[in-house]
């Protein structure tokens, strides 16, 4: 099968690798560089537009930055949309909203293509280990044509519904994530308050109803007061954004939601954009 890969970032670039593992990898990334370091690693080829690196593609799978990224390596000048065959796929594994990729959708059928919106949970590492959890929307026949394929890097695909659905979902994930950060930051600033050995504290609570992925895979690095081991801060405002733009339209209430994505803000101010998302605890120490 011919596949092409939009977008080489920390997520992109491990998941298009573990793509040239059994399939033909066409990749194209804004920053030229990556894509010829990637090409060097995992072999496949490389293309200068995304128009160029669809043509003949089965499904072409994108992760890039936000609505407008999304929207640039789709329909824009030299967009993927112009290049792929017909009846080709489309996965979208950008978090964006649920508008542009209802959009995006309604354009893909005008072309006589196929979209899926397909966003993504479980980090860097999930990217680099195949562990990651898929959340979908789109047609079922569409969504059947790109599981198998996705599984590749997936340890668990859904279909959620219809166009959006995926990103929907992505929504709620980002909410569940924001309130626990919080949480597990304030009980790790506490026991440091109380004069109590944090690593003792998490390994006692961390087998109970507190227990969670966050406080497995972060505890010790936020203990520890290092914050790059993951999903930017930047990158969880963007998305606390869609999230709460959207709460807003269908009349949703989401306070905690709204007061972490301003504990987020003081950390950018504090010049921990590129932080990881567990520095919300540096924001309570300092």
């Amino acid at each position: 099968m011919n596949i092409t890969f939009l977008g080489l970032g920390v997520m992109g670039y491990p998941m298009a690798g573990h793509l040239a593992k059994h399939h033909d990898v066409t990749v194209y990334n804004r920053t030229a560089s990556k894509a010829e370091a990637w090409v060097a690693e995992h072999g496949g080829t490389m293309a200068s537009t995304p128009e160029q690196a669809a043509q003949g593609a089965d499904i072409v799978f994108a992760c890039v930055g936000n609505d407008d990224d999304l929207r640039g390596v789709t329909t824009g000048a030299g967009g993927a949309f112009h290049g792929m065959k017909d009846g080709a796929l489309f996965v979208d594994h950008t978090t964006v909203s649920a508008a542009v990729t209802r959009e995006l959708y309604d354009a893909a059928q005008t072309s006589g293509l196929h979209f899926v919106d397909a966003p993504i949970s479980g980090g860097q590492a999930g990217a680099e280990n195949g562990q990651l959890s898929i959340m979908c929307g789109g047609d079922q026949d569409a969504y059947d044509r790109a599981e198998p394929v996705m599984n590749i890097y997936a340890k668990l695909c859904r279909r959620i519904g219809p166009s959006g659905a995926g990103q929907t979902t992505k929504m709620c994930n980002q909410i569940a994530i924001a309130g626990l950060v919080q949480g597990l930051s304030e009980a790790l600033h506490f026991a440091q308050k109380a004069g109590l050995d944090g690593e003792a504290v998490v390994e006692v609570i961390s087998q109970g109803a507190a227990g969670s992925w966050q406080m497995q895979n972060r505890y010790k690095t936020m203990l520890a007061d290092h914050y790059d081991h993951g999903f930017a801060v930047d990158w969880m405002r963007k998305d606390l954004g869609i999230v709460l733009e959207n709460a807003n339209a269908i009349g949703a209430s989401l306070p905690v939601t709204a007061l972490v994505d301003q504990f987020y803000k003081d950390v950018q101010k504090m010049g921990g954009g590129r932080w990881d998302t567990s520095s919300l605890l540096k924001r309570l120490r300092d």
